[in-house]
């Protein structure tokens, strides 16, 4: 993934909101090293030189609360001199949260509050990544 993403790219997601390369990378590093019981599949993986989209399923658990969380997400791409542009994952908010945070995310999930939460503890924790990796 690190060599897949153009110097200009961005990425976006519910969580994380307009990433530059640096910060993507970062986080496709944070959420492999950390993701507990991590699997990704692919599907319906579409492609030419200058766009593409894929659906993926990644299942692992919420490390803040110890669910298991199966992610449905839709991926769209552009790509420029063989690189990712700009990367943009969709998915339903509510149920990832009602997964990952068990009755608090079914019940407040589809607050704006809790997508709020849930976007600062996201960079948070990314930030933290971010420093812990490049200070050692």
């Amino acid at each position: 993934m690190q060599q897949s993403y153009a110097d200009e790219a961005t990425f976006s997601d519910p969580v994380f909101i307009n990433l530059n390369a640096d910060k993507v990378r970062a986080m496709w590093e944070m959420f492999c090293l950390n993701g507990k019981d991590l699997t990704i599949k692919f599907k319906n993986v579409k492609a030419n030189e200058t766009n593409g989209s894929a659906e993926w399923i990644a299942t692992y658990i919420f490390t803040k609360t110890g669910k298991k969380v199966t992610n449905h997400i839709s991926a769209n791409f552009t790509f420029k001199d063989g690189k990712i542009k700009t990367h943009i994952d969709s998915f339903n908010f509510y149920k990832w949260a009602s997964q990952a945070l068990g009755l608090p995310g079914l019940l407040l999930g589809w607050t704006g509050f809790i997508k709020n939460k849930i976007k600062q503890g996201g960079m948070q924790s990314l930030n933290n990544f971010i420093s812990k990796t490049t200070t050692h």
